[in-house]
Order: structure tokens, then C-alpha cells, then sequence
């Protein structure tokens, strides 16, 4: 069951941003807009990946639906995982505009 999950985009700890670095914001933001991207590319790709898999049915040069459909889940998954860590970065960001200093 693992091997299912092993594919949907994670933020690895090696590219979370640093709180503790000493070169300030700039390098925190290059490092999480990174991971962003990372993720973001990720997703594109499983939707590429099961949208050509899902042609290639519909013409007949494939024959194994189960993968096919287990390749639609897993992108569809990940794509609902991306929208709700947006959700959380806008309700972040609306959060911290609220706040008076």
C-alpha cells in the first residue's frame, strides 16, 4: 500500500525553509518558493502522466484499467493535497494581514 503514496508530491526536509539561517529572508524565500515549484511540477506531471495513460486506453494500446485508474487517483490526490496546502498558505497570508503592528 505504501508504494501508492511514495509518488504524491512531499515537501522533503532537505528544501523546507531554514528559520534559523543567517542570510535572512531572501534565502528562505528562494528555498520555499523552490519547494513550491518542486511540488507544483509534480502534480503537473502525475496529471500528464495519467491523462496520456488514459489516451492510450481509449485508443486500445493498453489493456491494464487498474493501473490506469490507480494512476488517475493518485493524480487526483495529489492535486486535491496541492489545493489545500494553497488554502493554508492563503489563509497564512490573510491571517498575517490582519494583524496590526
Amino acid at each position: 500500500m505504501n508504494h501508492f503514496i511514495s509518488n504524491i508530491p512531499v515537501f522533503p526536509n532537505s528544501q523546507m525553509p531554514s528559520s534559523t539561517g543567517t542570510s535572512g529572508r531572501g534565502e528562505a524565500d528562494g528555498s520555499f518558493k523552490d519547494t513550491l515549484k518542486t511540488a507544483i511540477n509534480q502534480v503537473e506531471d502525475m496529471h500528464a502522466s495519467a491523462e496520456q495513460q488514459m489516451t492510450e486506453l481509449l485508443k486500445g494500446d493498453r489493456s491494464d484499467v487498474q493501473n490506469v485508474m490507480i494512476a488517475v487517483e493518485k493524480a487526483d490526490i495529489a492535486f486535491q493535497l496541492m489545493m489545500q496546502v494553497r488554502n493554508k498558505i492563503v489563509n497564512a497570508y490573510q491571517e498575517i494581514s490582519r494583524m496590526q503592528f
